[in-house]
Formats: structure tokens, sequence, C-alpha cells
């Protein structure tokens, strides 16, 4: 059995390696400016973080050793919703990983944690939606000009996630007990096939469910609900098994719209990371 931060480590890689992910860099295709060895980089360039929360570190600290080396490749921001996700998992797998321990991990956060998550964005420009006018001075996008206002109001790190709910699915993940996560967990070892396969199948599924919040606040709720009815109706007729090159079109056509369902795919990395942790899936 491996650690616990080398199956996170182990759950970015196999993420990204998963194929077909529609609008998303996989093992067959890149975006523009952000290509698949861009994300190994960065699983590799997070292991420290990981180490950090793996070890009982501090949720905040660890996340932003994590992001500050996944920048540190060129392509800029690969997994830092993951990461978000991850780093609490890693921690609570000290002593179980379970939807309780987890939500005691996240309760449990800081006024520290919360200005350890700020400064991370210090490291990597990571696209968030516009605040509501009285959340501005909160704004993560100024990242350690921040922190004095964080400080003063008294906002732990799950105080922040709580705000970021509902436009943001990751926060929500810390708000709700990481429900997806294990779900996806759940799916990735109800699966059969290739591991690779398997995370491009629950991938899908869980787009068919939930529109993808990053796609909603990119490109507008409208075009996040297409996205999501297009990839239920591929579910429905098990178009991976019975038709993969409609997969594969999908896939082609959101990477050249520009639509990135990347919330989604963070949740299959933390799935991942379950199913790993809880050798329901091997390697």
């Amino acid at each position: 059995m491996q650690t616990p931060a080398a199956n996170a480590q182990l759950a970015l890689l196999l993420e990204v390696a998963g194929t077909p992910k529609p609008g998303n860099v996989d093992r067959h295709r890149d975006l523009e400016d952000l290509r698949f060895e861009h994300f190994l980089a960065g699983a590799v360039g997070a292991r420290d973080g990981l180490e950090t929360a793996a070890n009982g570190g501090a949720v905040g600290a660890a996340f932003e050793r994590a992001v500050a080396g996944m920048a540190g490749q060129r392509g800029g921001n690969t997994q830092f919703g993951s990461l978000l996700l991850l780093v609490p998992l890693v921690r609570a797998a000290r002593e179980d990983l379970s939807g309780p321990v987890v939500e005691a991990v996240c309760e449990d956060t800081t006024v520290a944690d919360a200005a350890d998550f700020y400064r991370a964005f210090d490291h990597v420009d990571v696209f968030v939606d516009d605040p509501p006018a009285d959340m501005e001075p909160l704004d993560v996008r100024r990242g350690s000009d921040a922190v004095p206002v964080l400080e003063e109001r008294g906002l732990t790190l799950l105080d922040i996630m709580s705000r970021s709910v509902p436009g943001d699915d990751v926060a929500r993940e810390w708000v709700e007990g990481f429900e997806r996560t294990f779900r996806a967990a759940e799916r990735l070892a109800a699966a059969d096939g290739p591991l690779g396969d398997r995370t491009a199948a629950v991938f899908l599924s869980e787009l068919a469910e939930r529109p993808d919040t990053l796609v909603a606040n990119r490109s507008g709720e409208a075009v996040a609900r297409e996205v999501t009815d297009r990839a239920a109706e591929l579910v429905k007729r098990d178009a991976l098994e019975t038709d993969p090159e409609a997969v594969e079109v999908f896939a082609e056509e959101l990477v050249a719209r520009g639509v990135n369902p990347g919330t989604t795919a963070d949740i299959a990395a933390a799935g991942l990371f379950v199913a790993l942790e809880h050798e329901a899936i091997d390697v």
C-alpha cells in the first residue's frame, strides 16, 4: 500500500491520463496553452505539499506549498481545484478516510489556514468569477493583499469555502462532506476495464448529472446546462462502449469552443484518491 501523499500524486496523474474527458486536457488532447506534460509536471511539483498534509501539517500551509510546487511548470494552473480537494482528504487519511473525518478536518481549519489559502493565489492565476460587492475586499484574486481583511473578520478556511457556494462546486464539497468525491470513488470501484477508461466514464457520468461550475462561471449557465444535457445523452446510450467516436467528437468540440469542465475533473481526481486509499482500485 502506498502512502496517502503518493496516492494523491498518483490520483493527479491518473486523472489527466484518462481519456476522453470532454473539454479537458488528457493524454490525447491539449488545450491551446495548457498541455498534458504541464499536468504531469504539476503533479510532481505538488508532492511536497501533499507530504506536509500527510505528516499532519496545517491544511492551509500544505495547500499553499502544494500549489507553489504545482505552479513550477510553464502551463500555469493545472490542478489548483484538485489540490483544494486532495489536501484535506490526505490529512483525513492519517486517521480514517471517511466523510465524517474529512468534515472534521475542514471544520477545524483556522484563520491562518484561510490566510495561506489566499497566499496560494500569489503563485498562479486562477479563474474566479467576480465576487458580490460586499465580498470585494475578500476577492481571492487579491491573494496575500486580502489577508489583513480576512484576519480582521476572523474567517476560517471553511468560512471562505461556505461563502463560495453555490458558485463553486469544489467549495461545495468542503461544505457538504465531499459527497460527490466519495460517490465518484464508488463508481470507479464498480466500473470495469482499464483505469483510464473508468476515469473517463466516471468523469462523463459526473458531468451528466450536474452542470460544471467552472463552465457556468466562464461561459454562462446556459452553456453549462447544454454540456450536461449532451453528456447525459451520451451516458444514456452508453456511448463510451457503443459509440466512442461520438464522445471523441464531443470532446474535440468542447476544446475548440474553449469550454472546460475543470471542476468535474477535480472531482474525478479526488475520487481516484479515495478509491486508491480504500484499495478499491489498483494500478
